[in-house]
């Protein structure tokens, strides 16, 4: 039974070019998710799951666009390999059809370890780079939500008894960034 090609696209920030991953593809519909991957919980990946139909062939970029860990990878594979949908990774050339094939899951087993290290080898960089420009003075870390006028206000606020979550959108912040300012004087 011949499907729908169907694109899934994930970018991990706002700047990236999501036309880029699919470019050259032909595909009827594409699913773009502007989010991290290390959540599989994504709202355009979950529609992907629920519209895909036996038949059907997802087309991805590369493994690491799906997910970070190879857990998430194969279950998703899985997910949509034991549903009749066929898998396409183009960058590294690889289709997964949910045939019991040895050589298959060891190709997805092994390409989605590479994929995982390589994320490991970024963080690590970018950890180390972090500790180099602290060193030198460089580096200060992501810029404060909130003023220290602003904080103060904040804490005199919540600590007279306003709701928090109003507080939180009158502020324009998380809940969890609200607490965190409860949580330090500074």
């Amino acid at each position: 039974m011949q499907g729908h090609r169907i694109g899934y696209v994930r970018v991990s920030s706002f700047d990236q070019n999501p036309e880029r991953q699919l470019e050259q593809t032909q595909v009827s519909k594409v699913f773009t998710d502007k989010a991290s991957g290390k959540d599989t919980q994504r709202p355009q990946l979950e529609a992907l799951l629920s519209f895909v139909r036996e038949g059907d062939t997802v087309v991805v970029h590369s493994m690491d666009r799906l997910a970070r860990n190879l857990d998430d990878l194969r279950r998703l594979v899985q997910k949509l390999t034991q549903r009749g949908v066929r898998i396409e990774f183009l960058k590294e050339g690889l289709v997964f059809t949910g045939e019991d094939s040895p050589m298959a899951n060891l190709m997805l087993s092994v390409m989605g370890a590479f994929a995982e290290f390589e994320r490991a080898l970024i963080r690590e960089r970018q950890r180390e780079g972090i500790a180099l420009a602290k060193q030198r003075g460089a580096y200060r870390g992501r810029k404060k939500a909130l003023s220290d006028e602003q904080a103060a206000t904040l804490r005199q606020r919540a600590t007279a008894g306003e709701p928090k979550a109003q507080l939180a959108r009158e502020f324009n912040i998380s809940r969890e960034t609200l607490y965190q300012y409860l949580r330090t004087d500074d």
